[in-house]
């Protein structure tokens, strides 16, 4: 990466960090542009090279951030090469995901009410690092590398997400109606059951 092209993702990613600490202190309707650009210290004018809008802004951090959790979970899953099996691999990563939520409430808030397909096929297909994949691809690799074959993919990965995103909210951030370890077992049974309603036997 170029000198210029790291000091414009900087300033993007600095843009991002500020609308995220200010839409959870302040919520996003009471956060300004002027806001933002403020704590980011940066010119107005700057906002508009990256963003059309607040509400542009809040979707790139939505996923933005969600691009960093999975990828997270993903680098920890490479620590774990006895972990081949494809069904391992994507509850091995919910695992992961689900605890970095529960230590960072303000995550669960901003990402987990807006985590649905539509959201992981079009929001995550942007990289965040010319030299990171797309979560999407890393989804379609371990797919691909999978010892089983599965019909639509897709959507068993979209009542996938539905599933965990449902569950996972008022059990994190309220312990309702159990705390996060304790739903988990279950959780990941259900989880195992919809895999095996889309494998292709034989």
């Amino acid at each position: 990466m170029s000198k210029v092209d790291h000091n414009k993702q900087q300033k993007r990613n600095s843009l991002l960090d500020s609308a995220f600490s200010l839409f959870i202190r302040n919520g996003f309707s009471k956060t300004s542009i002027s806001d933002i650009v403020n704590a980011a210290g940066v010119a107005k004018g700057t906002f508009y090279l990256y963003f059309k809008d607040k509400y542009d802004i809040r979707n790139h951090l939505i996923s933005h951030k969600a691009s960093q959790v999975f990828l997270a979970a993903y680098t920890e899953l490479q620590k774990h090469e006895d972990i081949v099996d494809f069904e391992d691999q994507v509850v091995f990563i919910i695992d992961n995901i689900l605890n970095q939520f529960s230590e960072n409430h303000s995550l669960v808030m901003l990402i987990s009410k807006h985590l649905s397909w539509g959201f992981f096929t079009n929001s995550l297909i942007e990289t965040p690092d010319k030299d990171v994949p797309a979560v999407y691809t890393i989804y379609q690799e371990l797919l691909a590398r999978s010892s089983h074959t599965y019909r639509d993919p897709e959507l068993m990965m979209y009542m996938i997400l539905e599933l965990v995103s449902g569950v996972s909210y008022n059990t994190i951030l309220y312990e309702q109606p159990l705390p996060l370890e304790k739903i988990k077992e279950p959780l990941y049974k259900v989880l195992r059951s919809i895999f095996s309603q889309y494998r292709v036997e034989g």
